[in-house]
């Protein structure tokens, strides 16, 4: 069986994140961002997951995702129900994982052409 890379036509490709930075294109960024295919959002106010409220989500939530992804830095952390239930509302998915997690997630959906956000937190 023969397989073929397609690299997606992205503006904004996630190509690493950890739970201090992360590089977008050839940028290292050291501050919470939110990244989408078409989009890139830096200095998202975040810094704890677990201290997150709804109106944190409104720009992501603006970006039209079907999937948000929450990197919630070097460890999993899980934001309050009312987070989640501002996604939930809508009809759009929350995953909080790992920032590792989450770029790896975040790439398998992006290439498959799904309408997913990411919002890293990042502890810089």
């Amino acid at each position: 069986m023969q397989l073929t890379l397609e690299n997606p036509d992205f503006e904004f490709f996630l190509r690493a994140a950890a739970g201090g930075s992360a590089v977008v294109n050839d940028r290292e960024l050291r501050t919470s961002f939110i990244v989408a295919p078409d989009a890139l959002v830096e200095d998202w106010p975040v810094r704890d997951a677990a201290a997150m409220v709804p109106a944190d989500l409104e720009p992501l939530l603006a970006l039209a995702p079907e999937l948000v992804l929450l990197g919630t830095g070097a460890g999993q952390v899980f934001p309050p129900p009312a987070v989640t239930a501002a996604c939930l509302s809508r009809g759009i998915g929350l995953e909080s994982m790992s920032n590792a997690a989450a770029a790896r997630t975040y790439q398998v959906l992006a290439g498959e052409g799904r309408r997913v956000v990411a919002g890293f937190i990042l502890a810089g």
